[in-house]
């Protein structure tokens, strides 16, 4: 659970909420339906032999509440058919669940092995650690790519390089060009030469003027791109000048695309060929977005190659894409490694081994199997099989996870090691406990509602200070609305929202992300409060908000110096009931003030630095 679960700030639609809520509880419902008769036979399961024939004649008369499998919240005294579905109603155990809390279940070791429940043990990982795999391929160094283009236009009469993967070395003639105007400067080179040689007896005029013409010749093939050691080649006394000139390759490397053929006339600059040095390649990884925290520059990182069988080698992260795919929902890592003898090659598959373990001396994180975690938007819950039971028995807890390890979650907050947790027969498990009407994790709310779960958090003193002024300001408004008192109520109303302003702490990471979307509720309704213009109006702004101070105390505890009470009205708000917390003994109505003041009940207390437990009791 990454975030503290919140009432979503605008209303949804019924019929979107209601096609959301279908398509996030689907595999609940499949799994709701398996166990809807393994419900309805707990109870002949757990019977022996002899009991069988004596358990079916009396199931009738003992089963007094029948309920939907599809939908618990029907229940009635006697057997028929559900008004939603239409399907046949099946009949609500009694008495096996008395001593149980509202988040536990229980089943027989039949049903058990029926169901096929196997739990692990959150365990601390090795020295080793976990290790992250990922998959990749081999991939030239961009920083080595170069391309070999034509240095002036004309007509490619051969390529002395023909095909792809082929090795040149640097200065190597890749291709032979015609060029009419490198030929046409070419002999107006020989014969500028030529003249000079010849008039080299003669007037100083003459000479003048034939040096100044080889001058202009050699200036001539500068301008059309030839370069220095081709004009000094040129400039050699042949019987006639070469038709065609050498294009040579400026580096060496590997041949990866050839783009050009003979016979294809080019112009100045044409890209002829793409060449890359193979001595140094990246290892390109996918990394999903869970892997993401366990990566870092720098990281030494294990690949394995499957042309290379036993040998791995040792490459470091060089960067991370801070770009996610939207498509494949993965960022590109990108690893350097060296390739003096050319064993790898682009193309290559490569896995890569990451060891996400602490640092060396460091506590080792305490893991369960992937598959044990539920999710319900932000919320994780495991179910927990409870010791020293007489039956099987688990208990639907909620857990802080950190991101997943290959086929581990760390564990944050919320188990201990060595606690049981179900890996396989958790959704059975939670759909019996939903149809028996107790707090499964299909009943926790939605990704931003605050649900009957919340994780406890050891914080240092410093948080008690910073949120005793929250509790004390919301204690006085629930006191006016009691005395029907609504200006005063107003202004405890502000006082709670300057207190909630007030808290100013950044650690904890895990208190304070809990502890943001309470303080912004709390800031939301408190000025919603305040705008208020009738007491009833203020009372429904009320309710959101002692919902979150409860939130606040089975998070952080209790930061008062005195003892607090959870209260319940059913009555409140056309029946539907409501809870808020108070600092008396008495009952003191929130909701109704005078005119019922001491309509409810005191559910619990919670003492001081004590922690308000998740489930209330009836």
């Amino acid at each position: 659970m990454s975030e503290t679960p919140e009432e979503p700030e605008r209303e949804t639609p019924p019929a979107a909420a209601a096609t959301s809520g279908l398509r996030r509880a689907l595999p609940a419902i499949i799994a709701l339906v398996i166990a809807a008769g393994i419900s309805f036979g707990f109870g002949r399961l757990t019977a022996g032999p002899g009991e069988a024939g004596e358990h079916a004649q009396s199931d009738h008369d003992e089963a007094t509440t029948w309920t939907c499998s599809m939908h618990p919240q029907i229940q009635q005294p006697e057997p028929g058919q559900c008004p939603i579905c239409g399907m046949d109603l099946i009949p609500l155990g009694a008495g096996d669940d008395d001593d149980l809390a509202p988040n536990q279940v229980t089943i027989s070791d039949r049903a058990r092995a029926l169901a096929r429940i196997r739990t692990t043990a959150a365990r601390r990982l090795s020295a080793s650690g976990e290790t992250l795999r990922m998959l990749g391929r081999v991939d030239y160094d961009e920083s080595t790519l170069q391309t070999v283009t034509a240095w002036t236009g004309g007509r490619i009469d051969r390529l002395h390089v023909r095909v792809t993967g082929e090795r040149i070395r640097r200065g190597q003639v890749v291709a032979s060009l015609y060029s009419p105007e490198v030929y046409a400067a070419q002999q107006d080179l020989v014969t500028a030469n030529a003249q000079v040689e010849r008039l080299g007896a003669g007037s100083s005029i003459a000479r003048t003027s034939a040096v100044a013409m080889l001058a202009s010749a050699r200036q001539r093939l500068v301008l059309l791109g030839v370069p220095q050691a081709e004009i000094s080649r040129m400039e050699r006394p042949v019987s006639r000048p070469p038709r065609n000139i050498a294009i040579r390759s400026p580096f060496g490397g590997t041949v990866l695309e050839r783009l050009a053929s003979e016979g294809a006339y080019v112009q100045t600059g044409t890209p002829l060929y793409r060449v890359a040095n193979l001595t140094r390649l990246w290892v390109q990884l996918d990394a999903y977005e869970s892997d993401l925290p366990h990566l870092a520059v720098g990281q030494t990182v294990e690949l394995e190659v499957e042309a290379l069988p036993g040998e791995p080698l040792d490459g470091r992260i060089a960067f991370v894409d801070p770009i996610i795919d939207p498509r494949r929902r993965t960022a590109r890592v990108r690893i350097e490694v060296s390739n003096p003898e050319r064993q790898l090659r682009p193309g290559m598959f490569v896995e890569a081994v990451l060891r996400a373990n602490d640092e060396e001396g460091g506590p080792q994180p305490l893991v369960i199997p992937a598959a044990a975690a539920l999710f319900t938007g932000q919320r994780s819950v495991v179910y927990v099989e409870l010791p020293d039971r007489a039956r099987p028995t688990y208990e639907a807890r909620v857990v802080r996870l950190a991101p997943q390890v290959g086929e581990m979650f760390p564990v944050v907050a919320g188990l201990v090691e060595g606690e049981r947790v179900v890996t396989h027969g958790a959704f059975a498990l939670d759909a019996d406990l939903q149809i028996r009407g107790g707090q499964s994790m299909m009943m926790g709310g939605d990704d931003s509602s605050p649900g009957p779960y919340a994780l406890a958090l050891e914080v240092p003193e410093t948080w008690d200070d910073a949120l005793e002024p929250v509790v004390m300001a919301y204690l006085e408004m629930q006191e006016q609305l009691a005395d029907d008192a609504f200006e005063p109520a107003k202004v405890a109303a502000a006082t709670l929202v300057n207190a909630v302003d007030a808290v100013e702490l950044s650690e904890p990471t895990d208190a304070l992300e809990a502890w943001q979307p309470l303080a912004r509720h709390l800031r939301m309704h408190g000025a919603r409060f305040i705008a208020c213009t009738s007491i009833e109006e203020a009372r429904g702004q009320f309710e959101p908000i002692a919902g979150r101070i409860t939130l606040l105390l089975r998070t952080f505890g209790n930061p008062t110096d005195g003892a607090l009470r959870v209260a319940f009205c059913p009555m409140a708000f056309d029946n539907r009931g409501a809870e808020w917390v108070q600092a008396s003994e008495v009952v003191d109505n929130a909701y109704f003030g005078h005119s019922m003041r001491t309509c409810g009940s005191v559910r619990n207390t919670v003492a001081p630095d004590a922690f308000l437990p998740n489930e209330t009791p009836e």
